[in-house]
């Protein structure tokens, strides 16, 4: 990457940091480290720093307090003005965004930051929302299923993202295998369908999404790859280049 002039590092270097500190103010989060990038910072014509988030998912409760942040004005009185750029299931990946210039930050996983340095991708993850990753893994209640090596063997829906995620994990501990893999397209449809199989989820989104529209609890392995011996690993990420 091209080095920029020092006195424009210097004002990147501010106004990421601002970024991060504001942000975590929005969603009551702790900021974990400041980061310094070589990119020059944009300006608008009110003197605001540009800056432009963008998010791994559609608008939802795990993002608010970014948007809080904009609403209320938090980021323009530090002298930011931010752009939320939403993801979804079309969405590039964020490294590529990163990468391609697209945005300032993304919001990514863990082990993603793990790969970019194997990769020797220049990515670096400065902060984490959640300091437990709040994937979960449900299925229906009232089967043989009591644990989450009992999974083994059964339909699973997972998203694209998982195969650089979690996967992998529960292939290597569980002896899970690709064969009882379902795409996972972010509709509890199929698994409300199937009495045998299992769901990736987001405990605060998809066994409240289930109970809702199939009339049950699911039995939910919550801090399925958090508190897992070998995988701790925190949620929500903020990346940058």
């Amino acid at each position: 990457m091209n080095q920029s002039p020092c006195s424009s590092t210097a004002i990147s270097r501010l106004s990421r940091r601002q970024f991060l500190q504001y942000s975590c103010i929005g969603i009551s989060s702790s900021l974990l480290a400041a980061c310094t990038n070589s990119n020059p910072t944009l300006t608008t014509s009110s003197g605001l720093d540009k800056v432009t988030f963008g998010t791994n998912w559609l608008a939802q409760a795990e993002h608010g307090g970014f948007y809080q942040a904009i609403a209320t004005g938090i980021y323009k009185n530090h002298g930011l003005d931010v752009t939320i750029k939403m993801g979804g299931p079309q969405t590039p990946s964020g490294t590529q965004l990163l990468m391609g210039g697209a945005v300032d930050f993304f919001m990514g996983y863990g082990i993603d930051a793990i790969n970019a340095v194997a990769q020797g991708i220049p990515k670096i993850t400065v902060a984490a929302i959640f300091q437990k990753d709040p994937q979960c893994i449900i299925s229906h209640p009232n089967t043989a299923i009591k644990t989450l090596a009992d999974l083994k063997g059964k339909p699973i829906y997972v998203s694209a993202a998982a195969n650089l995620n979690y996967w992998p994990f529960l292939k290597a501990k569980y002896g899970f295998t690709d064969e009882q893999k379902r795409p996972y397209n972010f509709n509890p449809a199929p698994f409300l369908a199937d009495k045998t199989s299992a769901q990736q989820g987001y405990i605060t989104s998809e066994p409240f999404a289930v109970e809702k529209q199939g009339g049950f609890k699911p039995l939910v392995f919550f801090n399925t790859l958090a508190n897992l011996r070998g995988f701790d690993a925190c949620g929500n990420g903020m990346n940058t280049s």
